[in-house]
């Protein structure tokens, strides 16, 4: 039986990490990127602890929303592991702000990162599944995607649009043994949430009626359930957000 492979994009840290980690303790090949060359050692750590576990590890250094540089990253991963299984699109960037402040170059630095870069890797990964007649998309979207929050409308509208891309692409791709699922993510303990002032960070996890933030490798689980499991579960966009919203 062969080997299954995973693409997980922003896998440097925080809930992309912990996805590579969690499929490749399942013996899945992963393919992992990030954007930003600050973060390369930080990528090729998750590649060691990816090959810690007996399978091999691909990385490339590079903005899955441009397309050309997406097709590059595919371009390799087929060459090493073939098509994918499992597209899992974790890339993302926020904007803390209000809106009139916010540059042009800012709305479409994030509109690219968190949204174009999904149509760019499902559109490249599509046509290996297709000829499998199988395969799992998995999005990670936000809570912010289904209720929009204040001084994030940029990073609201991009989880949006990841949210609406993922009902529409699981009916379109139904038919081919392929589905597509989003995670909402809450609040994660993540490097993303480390601006927050200690009192803040409090007041946040009181709302929340869990009591506290989600884990990484929390979100983990469920992508991998999503991929493992659930061939009749498509086009949702599941919240896990500790009873948050």
């Amino acid at each position: 039986m062969s080997k299954k492979t995973v693409i997980v994009t922003g896998a440097s840290r925080g809930i992309g990490k912990a996805i590579a980690v969690k499929f490749a303790k399942k013996g899945y090949q992963v393919a992992i990127n990030c954007v930003n060359p600050a973060h390369e050692d930080m990528l090729l750590q998750v590649k060691k602890d990816i090959e810690s576990y007996q399978v091999p590890c691909l990385t490339f250094l590079g903005d899955m929303g441009i397309y050309e540089k997406c097709e590059e990253m595919f371009a390799k991963v087929q060459k090493m592991f073939g098509d994918p299984d499992v597209l899992v699109n974790n890339a993302g960037i926020s904007y803390i702000g209000l809106l009139q402040d916010m540059k042009p170059e800012d709305w479409d630095r994030i509109l690219r990162t968190n949204l174009t870069s999904v149509f760019n890797c499902c559109k490249l990964a599509i046509p290996g599944m297709v000829r499998k007649h199988s395969g799992k998309l998995i999005n990670i979207s936000s809570v912010w995607g289904n209720t929009g929050a204040s001084c994030e409308a940029a990073y609201s509208a991009t989880k949006g649009g990841v949210n609406a891309l993922t009902k529409a692409l699981a009916k379109e791709l139904a038919p081919s043994g392929i589905q597509v699922n989003a995670v909402a993510c809450g609040a994660i303990d993540t490097e993303m949430n480390q601006w927050m002032e200690d009192d803040e960070l409090l007041a946040l996890i009181d709302e929340i009626p869990s009591g506290r933030l989600g884990k990484a490798e929390e979100v983990a689980d469920l992508v991998y359930h999503l991929a493992y499991k659930s061939n009749y579960l498509t086009g949702q966009v599941i919240a896990l957000d500790g009873g948050w919203i």
